[in-house]
């Protein structure tokens, strides 16, 4: 059964919820950019568009924003006629934004209707994270005026709270001046404005009395090339201030035309659904920046968890052509086998218990381990060490992929130099793990004599003896040895294996060497899958989960469809 469609709220809701749970873990060159992107529109919903919507008769809540030194304070001041926020040569000045109402509707802006996320302050600045609210009955009702911090302000926190302001606003009153109106800041704004279909008006401060006509007409032709023929032209010359505030002569026209929209109940609320139509159309393409954000994110994800691959299944094939090449068989390896096969001597106590006997004996006159011992021990330090030369170069060159990858140096700090060589426990794991396998080489040498007759055998030849030849047969490919070494090491071996085949069978002792060898290549990929996770587990911390980018396609659709049932 189909689930009924959200309301409107219901949908903004859900929409501002994945917008605020957005993946963006990982430093991709989108990363920054989708920040702003989601918490713009997650403040605008929650700050503007859900509390208008629950009150579309609430006051016009009028933003005078501007930059640095535009004169917004001077024009909130004048348009009240009294002192209500602070002006001054000091930058930045404004801290907390100033909001002004009627007593009529303090009630719309005491409480958390509006800008949910900031305190209310009265008798004074309340300081940041506030709103000083100022109530005047000089204010008409259905109006209220807040002056913003500068949208270019040295302090990011004010530049960040002027566009949160900026986009709570049903109206804008954007304060430039004569000599910077056509500086980058204004125009960022202001194409912000176009962008989201906001209601504006801009008020030209500071105009010499001799060019007001050019620089209006100038400025008035700008904002009809940037898409806001619409928008209130405002002049205000340049000229001494009266008290503090502008001449009445200047700021009336301003005032005037404001007053009317707070008189006039089907302005009010053209203006208001003017900015509330732009806002709610500009969701979808705002939020598809983010989208896409995740969608780099997945793919830089994937760049990195592919590079790990890489990395460490060389690491794998690294290992196994170290086993089956025969370079294990040199050094120290050949040594114990050529102690173990000695001359002569090992192959008549193949069919003689008595060999056995010496072997122990000796042991434990010379505190030497039998040869068979021996030479399994060399084959474990051989093979731990060829794991670890693996692990250690799988590291390296992960950590080296890594750092091409703009999502990777984040990643690696602040721990790089130890991610660049094996976790400190991997040479214990090694080690327990070729013991072992030693063992369950073992024990297929057990299970594969146990019928009456192999066993009898493999007793009289000894159980170590029958894996020691079993556990060289898996190395024994000999394409690392040349000369002397094939016959000592590779002859002899095959000299072994072919009394275990008396033994076994021929097929029997090629499947014990191809499953010792299964066996080790197991162990192996085991412990570099351990290695690779250090890796691995970076990354799905910080990458998307794999439906983020459908689900916030699907919340921007459930708001599309919501929008269309409220019309």
């Amino acid at each position: 059964m189909t689930a009924p469609p959200l309301d409107l709220p219901e949908a903004l809701t859900a929409l501002r919820d994945r917008l605020a749970a957005a993946p963006l873990g990982l430093a991709t060159p989108g990363r920054e950019a989708a920040v702003r992107a989601a918490r713009g529109v997650t403040d605008q919903i929650d700050d503007y568009l859900l509390p208008r919507l629950r009150d579309l008769g609430a006051p016009l809540l009028t933003v005078i924003g501007g930059s640095t030194g535009a004169g917004k304070s001077t024009l909130v001041n004048s348009l009240v006629g009294a002192p209500v926020t602070t002006a001054g040569v000091l930058r930045p000045t404004t801290r907390a934004p100033v909001l002004v109402c009627s007593p009529v509707d303090a009630p719309s802006f005491s409480g958390d209707r509006v800008l949910p996320g900031l305190a209310r302050a009265t008798g004074g600045d309340g300081g940041p994270g506030t709103v000083q609210l100022v109530v005047r009955d000089d204010v008409p009702a259905g109006l209220a005026l807040l002056d913003a911090p500068d949208v270019d302000s040295v302090v990011e926190s004010n530049r960040d709270l002027a566009a949160q302001l900026l986009a709570a606003a049903d109206l804008w009153v954007f304060v430039t001046t004569a000599a910077r109106y056509a500086d980058a800041v204004p125009w960022d704004v202001l194409r912000t404005a176009q962008e989201r279909g906001t209601a504006l008006a801009v008020v030209l401060d500071r105009v010499p009395p001799e060019a007001t006509a050019e620089i209006a007409a100038d400025l008035a032709g700008m904002l009809d090339r940037a898409g806001l023929p619409g928008a209130r032209l405002f002049v205000i010359e340049e000229g001494g201030l009266v008290d503090g505030r502008l001449p009445e002569a200047q700021v009336a026209p301003l005032r005037g035309w404001l007053h009317g929209l707070a008189a006039d109940q089907e302005q009010r609320a053209a203006v208001v659904r003017q900015t509330l139509t732009g806002a709610l159309e500009s969701l979808e393409q705002r939020t598809g920046a983010v989208v896409l954000a995740v969608e780099e994110q997945t793919a830089a994800a994937a760049s990195l968890l592919t590079a790990a691959d890489s990395a460490y299944d060389a690491a794998r094939d690294g290992v196994d052509q170290g086993v089956r090449s025969g370079t294990l068989l040199r050094g120290e390896v050949l040594a114990r086998w050529q102690e173990f096969v000695g001359t002569g001597e090992w192959m008549r106590s193949l069919q003689d218990r008595v060999g056995r006997l010496r072997d122990r004996v000796t042991a434990a006159l010379t505190g030497r381990p039998a040869p068979a011992e021996s030479l399994t021990g060399a084959l474990e330090t051989s093979v731990e060490a060829l794991l670890r030369a693996e692990a250690d170069r799988a590291a390296e060159r992960t950590v080296t992929a890594w750092r091409a990858f703009p999502a990777g140096p984040p990643l690696l700090a602040p721990d790089e130099r130890e991610l660049a060589r094996v976790s400190p426990d991997f040479p214990e794991a090694a080690a327990a793990q070729v013991r072992d396998w030693q063992g369950a080489v073992l024990d297929l040498v057990r299970d594969q004599g146990a019928d009456k007759r192999s066993r009898a055998r493999l007793l009289s030849w000894g159980i170590n003896g029958a894996g020691a030849v079993v556990m060289v047969a898996v190395f024994a490919q000999t394409g690392g040895l040349v000369g002397g070494e094939v016959a000592v090491a590779g002859g002899t071996t095959v000299v072994g294996q072919r009394v275990l085949e008396a033994v076994f069978g021929d097929a029997a002792v090629r499947a014990l060497a191809e499953r010792a060898r299964a066996d080790l290549r197991d162990r192996a990929d085991h412990l570099l899958r351990y290695e690779q996770d250090r890796f691995d587990d970076r990354v799905h911390e910080a990458a998307p989960p794999g439906p983020a980018a459908e689900e916030l396609r699907a919340s921007v659709a459930a708001l599309a469809d919501a929008r269309r049932a409220a019309a």
